[in-house]
C-alpha cells in the first residue's frame, strides 16, 4: 500500500511558507495524484501568485499558515519546500493559534524557524519529515522516507535505528529539538530559539563547507547552547567541496574539533537532512538515544499523531 493510499482518508493543507515550487508542472501532477489516491487536499498554495523568490507575498503566505489552521478538516499541514521566506513572518505568525490547532506541522529547512518559535512560545510539537518539493514530486519517491513519515505520525511512539560507527557510547534520555543548523543559528538571541536544558539536540544542513558548520557551532557554544544539552546528534551535511585552500581540513576534522570544544559527546549517523532517505522526526517530543560501537537508536515517545 502507497503513502498516498494510506493518506486517503486524512485531511492535508500543503502551506508554501518559503520558497515556491521550482517546477510547476511536477507540483500540480503531484497534487492531481495525491486527489487520484483520494487524499482530501486543501492547496493553499497558488502557483501563480509567486512573489519574487516566495510562494506569495509575506502576508499571503502567513495567511496560508492560519487558514490551514483553522481548518477544522485538515490534520496535517505540509510545507511546499524550504529555501528562505519564514524569518520575515516570525513576528507576526499566531503560534497560540498553531499550536491549539492540533494540527501535525511538517517541514524542514527554512521550516525550522516556524518549529523553533512554536516550541519556545507554547512547547507544542511539530514534525521535521518531507515537503512536497522535492519529497513528493521527484520521480523516484523515497520508500524509507514515507514509510518512516507514515510511521512516525500514524503512532504516539516511533524508533530510529542507524548503523553507524565512530560513535561514543552512551544511554540517555531527554527532549528532541532541533533541525537545520543555518537557521538555528539564525535564530540565537533571539525569542523565537526555544531554551532547552538537557535535550538531544538534532541538526542538519546543505551547501555549507565544514568550516561554515564549524563556525555556526562555535556561535551556538559561545552563546551557551551547546553545553547544555546531553549530545549533539548530526544529519547529512550534503553539497558541500572541499578545495586545495583546505589544506587537509574536512568535515572530519571539524568534527574531532567540535567533540574537543563543546564538552558533549556529538553523534553522527542520523539519516535525516537534505537527502532523499530521511526519517521523520518529532520536535519537541521525549525521547531516548542509545548508542554503541556499531549503530544508534533514537525512540520518540507521547506525541501528537494522527487518531487511530
Amino acid at each position: 500500500m502507497s503513502i498516498h493510499s494510506k493518506l486517503s482518508d486524512v485531511g492535508i493543507a500543503i502551506v508554501a511558507p518559503g520558497g515556491y515550487a521550482p517546477d510547476e508542472a511536477a507540483f500540480i501532477k503531484t497534487v492531481e495524484n495525491l486527489q487520484a489516491q483520494g487524499c482530501r487536499l486543501r492547496n493553499c498554495y497558488d502557483p501563480s501568485a509567486k512573489y519574487q523568490r516566495f510562494g506569495g507575498t509575506d502576508q499571503a503566505r502567513l495567511d496560508q499558515l492560519h487558514a490551514a489552521a483553522q481548518d477544522p478538516d485538515v490534520k496535517i499541514v505540509l510545507s511546499l519546500r524550504g529555501g528562505y521566506g519564514m524569518t520575515r513572518l516570525l513576528p507576526d505568525i499566531d503560534f497560540d493559534l498553531l499550536a491549539r490547532s492540533g494540527k501535525l506541522f511538517v517541514g524542514h529547512s527554512d521550516f525550522t524557524a516556524l518549529q523553533m518559535g512554536l516550541l519556545a512560545r507554547t512547547g507544542a510539537v511539530s514534525f521535521a519529515g518531507p515537503m512536497i518539493c522535492d519529497d513528493f514530486t521527484r520521480a523516484d519517491v523515497s520508500d524509507f522516507t514515507m514509510r518512516h513519515f507514515w510511521d512516525c505520525i500514524s503512532q504516539p511512539s516511533h524508533t530510529i535505528r542507524a548503523e553507524v560507527q565512530g560513535n561514543p557510547e552512551l544511554e540517555l534520555s531527554g527532549m528532541l529539538w532541533g533541525g537545520n543548523l543555518s537557521m538555528l543559528a539564525h535564530l540565537v538571541g533571539t525569542p523565537y530559539l526555544p531554551s532547552i536544558d538537557k535535550g538531544i539536540l538534532f541538526i542538519e544542513d546543505v551547501n555549507e563547507h565544514p568550516y561554515r558548520v564549524e563556525r555556526m557551532l562555535m556561535q551556538m557554544l559561545h552563546a551557551g547552547v551547546l553545553q547544555g544539552q546531553q549530545a549533539l546528534l548530526l544529519g547529512e551535511f550534503s553539497s558541500y567541496r572541499l578545495v586545495d585552500y583546505d589544506n587537509g581540513y574536512s568535515f572530519e576534522t571539524m568534527l574531532e574539533y567540535i567533540r574537543q570544544r563543546s564538552g558533549i559527546p556529538v553523534l553522527t549517523g542520523l539519516p535525516f537532512g537534505h537527502v532523499k532517505d530521511k526519517v521523520t522526526l518529532a520536535v519537541g517530543c521525549n525521547a531516548s538515544l542509545t548508542s554503541d560501537k556499531d549503530s544508534l537508536t533514537l525512540q520518540m515517545n507521547g506525541y501528537p499523531h494522527l487518531p487511530g
